[in-house]
Protein backbone atom coordinates (compact mmCIF):
# COMPACT_ATOMS: atom_id res chain seq x y z
CA UNK A 1 0.00 0.00 0.00
CA UNK A 2 -0.27 0.36 0.78
CA UNK A 3 -0.44 2.64 2.37
CA UNK A 4 0.95 2.75 0.81
CA UNK A 5 -0.69 7.84 3.28
CA UNK A 6 -0.90 11.28 3.67
CA UNK A 7 -1.56 15.53 5.01
CA UNK A 8 -4.36 17.81 4.61
CA UNK A 9 -3.99 20.87 5.94
CA UNK A 10 -6.50 24.14 5.48
CA UNK A 11 -4.92 26.58 3.10
CA UNK A 12 -3.95 30.23 4.49
CA UNK A 13 -6.41 32.33 4.24
CA UNK A 14 -5.63 35.31 2.50
CA UNK A 15 -5.87 38.65 4.22
CA UNK A 16 -9.20 39.87 2.10
CA UNK A 17 -10.81 36.30 2.35
CA UNK A 18 -13.36 37.22 5.14
CA UNK A 19 -16.45 39.31 4.17
CA UNK A 20 -17.48 42.22 6.56
CA UNK A 21 -19.83 41.85 8.23
CA UNK A 22 -22.79 44.15 8.36
CA UNK A 23 -24.28 43.00 11.74
CA UNK A 24 -23.20 42.62 15.38
CA UNK A 25 -23.96 38.69 15.43
CA UNK A 26 -20.86 37.36 17.73
CA UNK A 27 -19.24 34.77 16.25
CA UNK A 28 -18.16 31.79 18.25
CA UNK A 29 -14.64 31.47 18.79
CA UNK A 30 -13.01 28.70 17.39
CA UNK A 31 -9.94 26.94 18.87
CA UNK A 32 -6.92 26.27 17.01
CA UNK A 33 -4.68 24.88 19.48
CA UNK A 34 -2.45 22.34 18.20
CA UNK A 35 -2.52 18.52 20.06
CA UNK A 36 -0.07 17.77 21.78
CA UNK A 37 2.53 15.71 20.13
CA UNK A 38 1.78 12.89 21.94
CA UNK A 39 -1.81 13.05 20.47
CA UNK A 40 -0.58 13.71 17.29
CA UNK A 41 1.94 10.54 17.71
CA UNK A 42 -1.20 8.14 18.83
CA UNK A 43 -3.20 9.65 15.88
CA UNK A 44 -0.50 8.52 13.18
CA UNK A 45 -0.50 5.17 14.64
CA UNK A 46 -3.74 4.55 15.37
CA UNK A 47 -4.21 5.63 11.68
CA UNK A 48 -1.64 3.33 10.11
CA UNK A 49 -2.75 0.81 12.49
CA UNK A 50 -6.00 0.84 10.68
CA UNK A 51 -4.31 1.43 7.20
CA UNK A 52 -2.81 -1.69 7.56
CA UNK A 53 -5.75 -3.67 8.60
CA UNK A 54 -7.83 -2.26 5.28
CA UNK A 55 -4.90 -3.63 3.25
CA UNK A 56 -3.63 -6.88 4.42
CA UNK A 57 -7.52 -7.76 5.71
CA UNK A 58 -8.95 -6.94 2.19
CA UNK A 59 -6.15 -8.96 0.81
CA UNK A 60 -6.83 -11.55 2.60
CA UNK A 61 -10.62 -11.58 2.67
CA UNK A 62 -10.24 -11.25 -1.04
CA UNK A 63 -8.18 -13.86 -1.61
CA UNK A 64 -10.62 -16.09 -0.26
CA UNK A 65 -13.25 -15.18 -2.19
CA UNK A 66 -12.06 -14.71 -5.59
CA UNK A 67 -9.28 -18.16 -4.69
CA UNK A 68 -9.34 -19.13 -8.80
CA UNK A 69 -8.83 -15.02 -10.05
CA UNK A 70 -6.16 -12.83 -9.01
CA UNK A 71 -7.73 -9.73 -10.85
CA UNK A 72 -10.73 -10.07 -8.60
CA UNK A 73 -8.51 -10.15 -5.53
CA UNK A 74 -6.67 -7.32 -6.66
CA UNK A 75 -9.52 -5.35 -7.44
CA UNK A 76 -11.12 -6.01 -4.17
CA UNK A 77 -7.83 -5.32 -2.45
CA UNK A 78 -7.29 -1.66 -4.65
CA UNK A 79 -11.45 0.03 -3.98
CA UNK A 80 -10.91 -1.47 -0.03
CA UNK A 81 -7.58 0.39 0.38
CA UNK A 82 -8.05 3.44 -1.63
CA UNK A 83 -11.66 3.90 0.19
CA UNK A 84 -10.24 3.26 3.38
CA UNK A 85 -7.36 5.58 3.00
CA UNK A 86 -9.58 8.26 1.92
CA UNK A 87 -12.27 7.63 5.01
CA UNK A 88 -8.70 7.57 7.38
CA UNK A 89 -7.30 11.04 6.28
CA UNK A 90 -10.88 12.57 6.70
CA UNK A 91 -10.87 11.17 10.06
CA UNK A 92 -7.35 12.45 11.53
CA UNK A 93 -6.19 15.44 9.51
CA UNK A 94 -7.27 17.65 11.90
CA UNK A 95 -5.21 15.95 14.89
CA UNK A 96 -1.63 15.03 13.00
CA UNK A 97 -2.04 15.82 9.11
CA UNK A 98 -2.73 12.12 8.48
CA UNK A 99 0.47 11.16 7.28
CA UNK A 100 0.65 7.00 8.26
CA UNK A 101 3.50 7.28 5.77
CA UNK A 102 7.02 7.97 7.04
CA UNK A 103 7.91 9.71 3.47
CA UNK A 104 5.08 12.39 3.59
CA UNK A 105 6.60 12.97 7.04
CA UNK A 106 10.19 13.33 5.77
CA UNK A 107 8.40 15.56 2.70
CA UNK A 108 6.99 18.11 5.15
CA UNK A 109 10.15 18.47 7.23
CA UNK A 110 12.02 18.87 3.85
CA UNK A 111 9.43 21.68 2.70
CA UNK A 112 9.72 23.34 5.85
CA UNK A 113 5.94 22.55 7.15
CA UNK A 114 7.17 20.50 10.33
CA UNK A 115 9.85 20.54 12.65
CA UNK A 116 12.19 18.18 12.16
CA UNK A 117 12.07 17.27 16.26
CA UNK A 118 8.51 15.70 15.42
CA UNK A 119 9.90 13.24 12.73
CA UNK A 120 11.53 11.36 15.98
CA UNK A 121 7.61 10.57 16.88
CA UNK A 122 5.82 10.46 14.13
CA UNK A 123 8.13 7.97 11.89
CA UNK A 124 8.07 5.30 15.50
CA UNK A 125 4.74 5.78 15.66
CA UNK A 126 3.91 4.90 11.89
CA UNK A 127 6.23 1.33 11.60
CA UNK A 128 4.88 0.78 15.43
CA UNK A 129 0.87 1.10 13.90
CA UNK A 130 1.59 -0.44 10.79
CA UNK A 131 3.03 -3.59 12.37
CA UNK A 132 0.15 -3.77 15.39
CA UNK A 133 -2.23 -3.43 12.41
CA UNK A 134 -0.89 -6.54 10.52
CA UNK A 135 -1.07 -8.60 14.06
CA UNK A 136 -4.39 -7.50 14.96
CA UNK A 137 -5.80 -8.40 11.37
CA UNK A 138 -4.06 -12.05 11.41
CA UNK A 139 -5.90 -12.24 14.37
CA UNK A 140 -9.41 -11.87 13.58
CA UNK A 141 -8.58 -13.66 10.39
CA UNK A 142 -7.74 -17.13 12.55
CA UNK A 143 -4.28 -16.77 11.41
CA UNK A 144 -0.55 -17.12 13.13
CA UNK A 145 -0.06 -13.76 14.26
CA UNK A 146 3.75 -13.46 13.44
CA UNK A 147 4.57 -14.63 9.94
CA UNK A 148 7.00 -13.53 7.33
CA UNK A 149 6.24 -13.20 3.80
CA UNK A 150 7.34 -15.79 0.90
CA UNK A 151 6.04 -13.35 -2.15
CA UNK A 152 8.88 -12.33 -4.29
CA UNK A 153 8.79 -8.85 -5.36
CA UNK A 154 12.01 -8.19 -6.15
CA UNK A 155 14.06 -6.81 -9.19
CA UNK A 156 14.97 -3.25 -10.93
CA UNK A 157 11.33 -2.72 -13.01
CA UNK A 158 9.63 -3.30 -9.32
CA UNK A 159 11.91 -0.61 -7.67
CA UNK A 160 11.45 1.60 -10.75
CA UNK A 161 7.47 0.88 -9.97
CA UNK A 162 7.76 2.19 -6.57
CA UNK A 163 9.78 5.23 -7.69
CA UNK A 164 6.91 6.31 -9.80
CA UNK A 165 4.15 5.32 -7.57
CA UNK A 166 5.80 7.59 -4.81
CA UNK A 167 7.09 10.15 -6.90
CA UNK A 168 2.94 10.44 -8.37
CA UNK A 169 1.68 10.10 -4.60
CA UNK A 170 4.05 12.97 -3.28
CA UNK A 171 3.32 15.24 -6.50
CA UNK A 172 -0.65 14.60 -5.31
CA UNK A 173 -0.51 15.70 -1.83
CA UNK A 174 1.17 18.72 -2.52
CA UNK A 175 -0.09 19.67 -5.43
CA UNK A 176 -3.79 19.53 -3.93
CA UNK A 177 -3.09 20.48 -0.95
CA UNK A 178 -2.04 23.83 -1.98
CA UNK A 179 -5.63 24.63 -3.67
CA UNK A 180 -7.53 22.04 -2.29
CA UNK A 181 -6.67 20.84 1.20
CA UNK A 182 -10.50 19.56 1.86
CA UNK A 183 -9.89 17.27 -1.66
CA UNK A 184 -6.64 15.96 -0.33
CA UNK A 185 -8.60 12.65 1.20
CA UNK A 186 -10.17 12.05 -2.15
CA UNK A 187 -7.49 12.55 -4.19
CA UNK A 188 -4.74 10.46 -2.39
CA UNK A 189 -7.59 7.58 -2.43
CA UNK A 190 -8.44 7.80 -5.85
CA UNK A 191 -4.66 7.90 -6.57
CA UNK A 192 -3.33 4.47 -4.87
CA UNK A 193 -6.50 2.93 -6.29
CA UNK A 194 -5.21 3.72 -9.61
CA UNK A 195 -1.91 3.51 -8.79
CA UNK A 196 -2.83 -0.78 -7.56
CA UNK A 197 -3.15 -0.99 -11.59
CA UNK A 198 -0.76 1.23 -13.32
CA UNK A 199 2.32 -0.51 -11.46
CA UNK A 200 3.83 -3.46 -11.63
CA UNK A 201 4.37 -3.55 -7.65
CA UNK A 202 0.79 -2.43 -7.05
CA UNK A 203 2.18 0.87 -5.55
CA UNK A 204 2.81 0.37 -1.96
CA UNK A 205 4.56 3.71 -1.65
CA UNK A 206 4.94 3.43 1.70
CA UNK A 207 8.02 2.56 3.78
CA UNK A 208 5.66 1.37 7.03
CA UNK A 209 3.42 -0.17 4.74
CA UNK A 210 6.16 -2.33 3.52
CA UNK A 211 7.54 -3.23 6.31
CA UNK A 212 4.78 -4.34 7.72
CA UNK A 213 3.53 -6.05 4.62
CA UNK A 214 6.59 -8.26 4.97
CA UNK A 215 5.04 -9.72 8.29
CA UNK A 216 2.07 -10.86 6.84
CA UNK A 217 2.21 -13.86 4.61
CA UNK A 218 -0.68 -13.30 2.40
CA UNK A 219 -2.20 -11.92 -0.73
CA UNK A 220 -0.35 -8.04 0.45
CA UNK A 221 2.74 -9.75 1.74
CA UNK A 222 6.38 -8.66 0.34
CA UNK A 223 9.02 -11.10 1.21
CA UNK A 224 11.76 -9.45 3.63
CA UNK A 225 14.58 -9.48 1.55
CA UNK A 226 12.80 -6.94 -1.26
CA UNK A 227 11.76 -4.95 1.95
CA UNK A 228 15.24 -2.36 1.48
CA UNK A 229 15.05 -2.14 -2.47
CA UNK A 230 11.47 -1.14 -1.76
CA UNK A 231 12.50 2.13 0.50
CA UNK A 232 15.03 2.96 -1.02
CA UNK A 233 13.05 3.72 -4.41
CA UNK A 234 10.30 5.10 -2.19
CA UNK A 235 12.38 7.21 -0.38
CA UNK A 236 13.76 8.41 -4.40
CA UNK A 237 10.46 9.17 -5.58
CA UNK A 238 9.81 11.43 -2.92
CA UNK A 239 12.58 13.13 -2.61
CA UNK A 240 12.29 13.73 -6.74
CA UNK A 241 8.71 14.45 -6.36
CA UNK A 242 10.05 17.80 -3.62
CA UNK A 243 12.20 18.24 -6.32
CA UNK A 244 10.34 19.04 -9.43
CA UNK A 245 7.32 20.52 -6.98
CA UNK A 246 9.66 23.21 -5.98
CA UNK A 247 10.47 23.55 -9.77
CA UNK A 248 7.26 23.73 -10.82
CA UNK A 249 5.80 26.29 -8.38
CA UNK A 250 9.25 28.04 -7.46
CA UNK A 251 6.93 31.28 -5.72
CA UNK A 252 4.19 28.97 -4.06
Amino acid sequence: MSADAIAARPAPLRSDATPARSDATPVPARSDATPALGRRAAAELLGTAFLLAVVVGSGIMAERLFPESVGLALLANAVATGAGLAALILTFADLSGAHFNPAVTLVEALLGARPWREVGAYIPAQLAGAILGTWITHAIFALPVTQLSRHARGGLPLMGSEVVATFGLILVILGVARRRADAVPYAVGGYILAAYWFTPSTSFANPAVTLARALTDTFAGIRPADVPGFVLAQLVGAALAVTTTRWLRPAA
